[in-house]
């Protein structure tokens, strides 16, 4: 483990890292369908499923691509958005840049952090213009290392994906944060890949993404359902991410691997679940399981027995409850003596016998 292990960021007072509640972050995304009541009934769906945040990507069809109809810029028909141009599918996917400031605004209002993945240098310059706590970078981004710097050099906190990043990758864009003076950072493993299958996650990353180099990590999650979200908890994911929708019906750009407001629900419960079971290290009775030393077996008298009496096997046995000592010793307490008279029923302890 790096020595200079970072144990947590900070996005505004909430500390997200080891030793501290998962934070859940709520992907918009483009599931707004370009419709701005329905972009904040998906920040109020959020809240109320009980996520920490909900997150924007900040771009134009302009900042990320051409318009252009050549093979390069269609989409193969393997794809989610098979046969699409690129500037197709941000016209239909991107959030209008007017709707942000206004939707940072109700976030704060209902009481949930907003903040945004930029894609080029301009929507970095549009983001601080609104004061997000934290910024994004997208896995495709990882090997933009002049974005990642001018961000870096922000100090705000940052979250990297890391999605078909080698270690090599990852390193230089890691390097990149740190040379500029930024030690804020959160690595996520991902599959960058729409929807992505199970055994494509390779969740046991996590850990080592994060040994690897001395920072927290969480997990984007592309898959469909919540089981492997949940599951990273137990790896140690300390932020997880997921797209969402209001609905899988309504065809938004991501609709097809978002959850849907009450199983973005049923993952806050279930990840909430998973930290309260993980616990400590810990050996021998808790306390939910107090009452239940009844079912264990200790060595009991089983006859009225009196003072100088000896002890046999007809009257002291292993039994049920646990209240008296422990069934190892039975040889050691066969053949001695009662120090006083005792009734039927009495467990068997040292200040009982000679």
């Amino acid at each position: 483990m790096s020595l200079d292990y970072i144990r947590h960021i900070e996005i505004g007072e909430r500390k997200v890292g080891h030793g501290h509640p998962t934070y859940i972050v709520a992907e918009m995304s483009g599931n707004h369908n370009q419709n701005f009541d329905n972009a904040i009934r998906l920040l109020e769906a959020a809240k109320e499923a009980g996520a920490d945040a909900v997150k924007l990507q900040t771009y134009t069809p302009g900042t990320m691509t051409i318009e252009c109809d050549e093979p390069p810029f269609v989409l193969p028909m393997t794809n989610t958005w098979g046969g699409t141009t690129l500037h197709e599918l941000y016209t239909t996917a991107y959030t209008p840049w007017e709707w942000q400031s206004d939707l940072k605004k109700k976030a704060e209002q209902v009481g949930i952090d907003l903040f945004s993945t930029p894609f080029d240098s301009t929507a970095v310059d549009f983001l601080e213009s609104i004061s997000v706590p934290v910024y994004k970078i997208a896995s495709f981004e990882l090997m933009d290392i002049p974005l990642i710097t001018k961000v870096a050099k922000l100090g705000k906190p940052m979250i990297m994906s890391t999605g078909m990043g080698t270690l090599a990758d990852i390193d230089e864009a890691v390097t990149a944060v740190r040379r500029s003076g930024n030690n804020q950072l959160i690595l996520l493993q991902c599959a960058s890949a729409y929807p992505s299958p199970p055994e494509a996650l390779n969740i046991k990353t996590i850990p080592h993404l994060s040994n690897a180099f001395g920072v927290p990590a969480g997990f984007s999650d592309h898959s469909l359902g919540t089981g492997a979200a949940i599951a990273s908890v137990a790896l140690g994911a300390c932020l997880i991410e997921k797209h969402f929708t209001l609905s899988r019906h309504d065809d938004g750009p991501d609709s097809a691997f978002s959850l849907e407001p009450h199983e973005l629900k049923q993952l806050v419960d279930g990840v909430r679940t998973v930290e309260a079971a993980l616990g400590e290290i810990r050996y021998g009775v808790t306390d939910s399981e107090a009452d239940n030393v009844v079912f264990q077996r200790s060595l009991f008298f089983v006859n009225d027995i009196e003072k100088g009496e000896l002890l046999t096997e007809e009257n002291v046995r292993i039994i049920r409850p646990g209240h008296g000592i422990a069934p190892k010793y039975f040889d050691l307490v066969i053949g001695r003596r009662a120090a006083m008279g005792v009734k039927r029923g009495t467990p068997v302890h040292w200040s009982l016998i000679t």
